[in-house]
């Protein structure tokens, strides 16, 4: 049994969810429109350049779930699933998952996005396994704040290391799925890389180096 991981953003799904969930709460008034777009919008931008300082990034992104209650984001977020990521989830993406699946692999998601967002993404795929940014709790509230190491670029090996060894698994025969050069580091680690929809960067590597390049959704978007 093989492990086939997959990132979310712009692989599994033909758009980033971190962004859509912040454009999401522009549109419902939750947060300042302009400032916030504006924000969402240059955060992006460093991220798809490589530059992204991902502390700064996720007090930003995780200050609208300190500043509402537990019950309210939980009601928009299924909103969100509805309104933004169903109509993301394309049936390539489906179909990739499947064969995975039917040849016996343990299928796990990574993911620079926050558990709060994605957990529930995960389960619409019917993946079991996620590893995600955690948002830090207290006292049944979010702080705001991150607990642990936030999977994103080296981040994600480590915590993919720190999964193999609890659920005693290896990457013998492994697959990643990932659209970014952001997740070189992790691509380097499997048997199996494959770029999904690749950014200039991580094709020109790919092509570099023979790796697979997979077509799932033509042209991503992320608005």
């Amino acid at each position: 049994m093989a492990l086939a991981i997959f990132d979310l953003d712009n692989t599994l799904l033909a758009g980033d969810s971190d962004y859509l969930w912040g454009q999401f709460l522009v549109e419902k008034g939750v947060v300042d429109g302009e400032r916030y777009e504006r924000e969402n919008e240059r955060f992006y931008h460093q991220y798809k350049l490589g530059r992204l300082d991902i502390i700064e990034f996720l007090r930003f992104s995780l200050k609208p779930l300190r500043e509402n209650r537990p019950e309210e984001l939980r009601q928009w977020r299924r909103e969100f699933l509805d309104h933004k990521i169903a109509p993301i989830i394309r049936a390539e993406a489906r179909r990739l998952v499947k064969k995975h699946r039917d040849a016996g692999d343990l299928l796990l998601i990574i993911t620079a996005t926050n558990a709060f967002v994605t957990a529930p993404i995960a389960q619409r795929f019917g993946i079991d396994h996620l590893i995600a940014t955690e948002p830090e709790t207290l006292d049944g509230r979010y702080t705001g704040e991150v607990a642990g190491e936030p999977s994103f670029r080296e981040g994600k090996v480590k915590r993919l290391h720190a999964w193999l060894d609890e659920h005693q698994q290896n990457l013998h025969g492994s697959w990643f799925y990932s659209d970014s050069h952001n997740d070189l580091p992790l691509l380097e680690q499997v048997d199996n890389p494959v770029a999904v929809d690749p950014d200039e960067t991580l094709e020109q590597i790919a092509l570099e180096r023979n790796w697979p390049i997979l077509q799932l959704h033509g042209v991503n978007i992320h608005h």
